[in-house]
């Protein structure tokens, strides 16, 4: 398989990956965002344009779509295996295993397919130039950033090559050895405070922010239109939703859940890219008050590489989106399943399980080069579980070519991003997108 991979580079030099030119007939950006928008409930649509407004980074986490479509016309090698299809920086971070320890990880999934692996790299590394401009960091910091993340994932790739099938599909990066692996002490305070964080995030530190008693029952607090009660009748659709989800699971995740109860649901937005789908959380009570449990029911549509890459082979999206997050990941939610009612599709998980990132708009040059790394080096085990490891670690090879070409695309690519941004804000000063900043 190194042989076969090295016999790639004949046919997509590595050196190619570093080009980027917009083509000629490259679709508007705005039509394409105008296209994600057609299935989603249009009250929240100008909320996500309001917070994609926010920063070049915000826009770039709303638009997997336009790089997509971008990416599609890019060198590609032809091997195909489960991708992440929106992996940038963000998207990765810390969660709790069912052991409950905390691993470092891919943490979303929601565009997750069988497509070429290049597109990963390259939206990961492109996001860090992104990233390092949000953050008034220099563009040299974004390019060094850019090029260690392509070094640790050739780097990592050519070591799963020596372990087994079985120790690639159990690898794993806990967080207790990314603190004792940091580089210096304001890396180490950094990986402590995010982990420390990340830790109390948690159902039950969720019960105080989240909920309120009143006339004796615990209910979801409205927060328009960020969170939204629900109507009876809405109320028992998500009952039918998570009745049609523990079908979905295996007999010890259902006789666990049997111990808690359905107390309330709200419609609740969360993130940028995710806004004006259907997405709702649920609480659920065991015996005391003290024992709330989260569930995030998020609607499913098609992946954004399917008109790319074709069709799943899954009737139900979110069921796409957990094999996918099975496959890819090192630890999942226990409680990850899939439903469908009322005509549509989702996937379901813990709202907080530990789930936490380093805030990159206040980090250090070099706390975002090693941040990269570290994505990197996971974006590497996660492929090399869903492929062979061989073949890529022959094509990627020793030496910096692809390090150095994924670098050159990032910058071209960040540029690229600035200017549909600046497009994007013209369309909002012009009246032809609705926006609603600030929620």
């Amino acid at each position: 398989m190194l042989e076969a991979g090295r016999a790639l580079r004949s046919r997509v030099p590595r050196h190619s990956h570093g080009d980027w030119r917009p083509a000629p007939d490259r679709p508007d950006p705005l039509a394409i965002l105008d296209g994600s928008n057609a299935t989603r409930l249009p009250d929240l649509i100008p909320v996500r344009n309001g917070r994609m407004m926010a920063s070049p980074f915000a826009f770039y986490r709303g638009a997997p779509a336009i790089m997509t479509a971008d990416l599609c016309r890019t060198p590609a090698t032809r091997i195909q295996l489960q991708i992440c299809g929106d992996a940038h920086l963000l998207n990765f971070g810390t969660f709790a295993t069912p052991e409950r320890n905390q691993v470092f990880d891919l943490n979303d999934f929601d565009e997750t397919q069988v497509g070429p692996w290049e597109w990963d790299i390259k939206r990961l590394a492109a996001s860090l130039v992104v990233a390092a401009r949000t953050a008034s960091l220099a563009d040299g910091d974004g390019v060094t950033a850019a090029q260690g993340c392509a070094a640790e994932y050739r780097t990592e790739m050519a070591r799963m090559v020596e372990l087994s099938a079985f120790e690639v599909w159990h690898s794993r990066l806990d967080v207790e050895s990314i603190i004792a692996d940091a580089p210096d002490k304001p890396a180490r305070t950094l990986a402590q405070r995010s982990v420390a964080k990340a830790r109390q995030r948690t159902s039950l530190h969720a019960l105080s922010k989240l909920t309120t008693v009143r006339d004796g029952r615990r209910v979801i607090v409205e927060d328009p239109p960020v969170v939204i009660r629900l109507s009876e009748g809405q109320l028992e659709l998500a009952r039918g939703f998570v009745k049609a989800y523990l079908a979905t699971l295996d007999p010890d995740r259902t006789l666990l859940l049997d111990h808690y109860e359905f107390v309330d649901a709200a419609l609740k937005v969360v993130g940028v890219g995710s806004v004006g789908t259907r997405c709702f959380v649920a609480l659920l009570a065991g015996k005391a008050d003290l024992d709330p449990l989260f569930l995030q029911v998020k609607e499913a549509q098609a992946s954004v590489l399917a008109p790319y890459v074709g069709g799943t082979r899954y009737r139900n999206q979110g069921k796409r989106v957990v094999v996918g997050q099975r496959i890819m990941q090192a630890a999942s939610d226990i409680f990850l399943g899939w439903a469908r009612a009322d005509g549509f599709d989702t996937y379901v998980r813990q709202l907080r399980d530990m789930k936490g990132s380093v805030p990159f708009e206040v980090a250090r040059p070099d706390d975002l080069i090693l941040y990269g790394r570290l994505c990197g080096a996971a974006l590497a085990r996660a492929h090399a579980r869903a492929g062979q490891p061989a073949l890529l670690a022959g094509y990627l090879g020793s030496s910096a070519a692809f390090d150095e070409a994924m670098a050159a695309f990032a910058l071209g690519y960040a540029d690229q991003n600035d200017r549909d941004f600046a497009s994007f804000l013209d369309a909002i000063r012009s009246g032809r997108v609705q926006a609603e900043p600030g929620r």
